[in-house]
């Protein structure tokens, strides 16, 4: 699937070597942003000893495949259940991940026997890359054609054949499942999400006391965590040219999302190894997708992506709390059918590589009665 040659490597590697590393500020490690001390640990490893051959040959034994939905190129993983008959669930990423962090999700649901659960419960798991991220090129139209969850939809339904289907997904991925809901009803067994879309109207004298406090939560967040998020929405380009030339920019403005946004205790190998975090910065290094990975962000800003309005599907919602925030049950409610609403122990933003078991635990329960 990926074949980087030798003259790539060495260039990715000869830039990181000539990084020239900023002045340093007189701040304590992450308070303004990504630590330089532990970015040059990360950067130099990946010049020297960070072994790319080998997980290119991890990556290239998955089971990928491509399909051309409306006339571009969507590459997708797909993971048969052990079982006939499996329900299939897609399962959509977010941003700044790639399907390579959904790989150990997809295989617990795909084989729920070989980790200690019931063969019954087995999905058929179909993990596509959004387009503009890794092998999935980006959409040439703005607006684009078809919107990200319309392709979902003639993916599985027109593309594999499933009149009926699940969906999962966290981050951009849940707002994509939000959409598939919604606009596909007759089709969609349920969704289950690890975030919510917000109501496209409400009084604010009917909010109760954990839907305000939620609500300075998300405004909390956004003063103090979303710059990523505005300058993706108004000036990606401006930010393209820098990481798409630099891989030590681009692992920064990744690596301190992984980070702030996991369950780590600000320690970011409790939940990431380095090969992993280095993994995700080469996908978006050697297939040049991290400019195109903000596209989403433009879009939704410039109201060039459906909004969610009304999800009447059985919708569950796991919550994480060292997720961005944590919407409470009444809150999703405004939007969605909510049938399920778990309160997970632990886990952060990236739960489906952090807390992979409690994931795929939640997602079977709640789809066990809708097979």
């Amino acid at each position: 699937m990926i074949a980087v040659t030798d003259a790539e490597l060495e260039d990715l590697r000869a830039r990181l070597r000539a990084t020239r590393w900023p002045t340093r500020w007189p701040v304590d490690g992450w308070e303004a942003g990504a630590d330089t001390t532990e970015v040059r640990r990360l950067a130099e490893y990946w010049a020297t000893g960070y072994d790319w051959r080998t997980h290119e040959a991890r990556i290239n034994a998955l089971p990928h495949h491509t399909a051309a939905i409306g006339g571009t190129p969507v590459h997708y993983l797909r993971f048969d259940g052990e079982q006939p008959g499996a329900l299939p669930i897609v399962l959509t990423h977010g941003w700044p991940s790639t399907f390579l962090e959904l790989t150990d999700l997809a295989r617990r649901l795909a084989e729920p026997s070989k980790y200690g659960g019931d063969a019954s419960d087995a999905f058929t798991v179909v993990v596509p890359s959004l387009p503009g991220y890794a092998f999935s090129p980006q959409r040439l139209a703005l607006p684009p054609t078809l919107q990200t969850h319309q392709v979902w939809h003639r993916l599985m339904r027109d593309e594999l054949g499933f009149d009926r289907y699940a969906a999962h997904g966290g981050d951009l991925g849940a707002g994509i499942t939000s959409r598939l809901g919604e606009a596909y009803p007759e089709s969609l067994a349920g969704i289950h999400l690890l975030a919510v879309a917000a109501p496209p109207e409400y009084d604010a004298a009917s909010l109760t006391l954990d839907e305000q406090t939620y609500l300075d939560q998300v405004a909390t967040w956004s003063a103090e965590e979303g710059g990523y998020q505005h300058q993706q929405n108004t000036r990606p380009l401006t930010l393209a040219h820098a990481l798409s030339d630099s891989p030590t920019g681009l692992l920064a403005w990744i690596v301190e999302k992984y980070r702030a946004w996991s369950d780590s205790g600000g320690d970011l190998s409790v939940r990431f190894t380095d090969d992993f975090v280095l993994t995700q910065a080469s996908l978006y290094w050697f297939t040049g997708t991290i400019s195109t990975s903000f596209r989403p962000y433009y879009e939704y800003a410039r109201g060039l992506t459906r909004r969610v309005e009304k999800v009447e599907v059985p919708t569950a919602v796991a919550v994480f709390p060292a997720d961005l925030t944590q919407p409470p049950r009444s809150w999703a409610e405004r939007t969605y059918n909510i049938t399920r609403y778990t309160s997970m122990p632990r886990g952060g933003h990236f739960a489906a590589h952090e807390e992979p078991e409690l994931l795929a635990a939640d997602i079977t329960e709640f789809f066990r009665q809708l097979r």
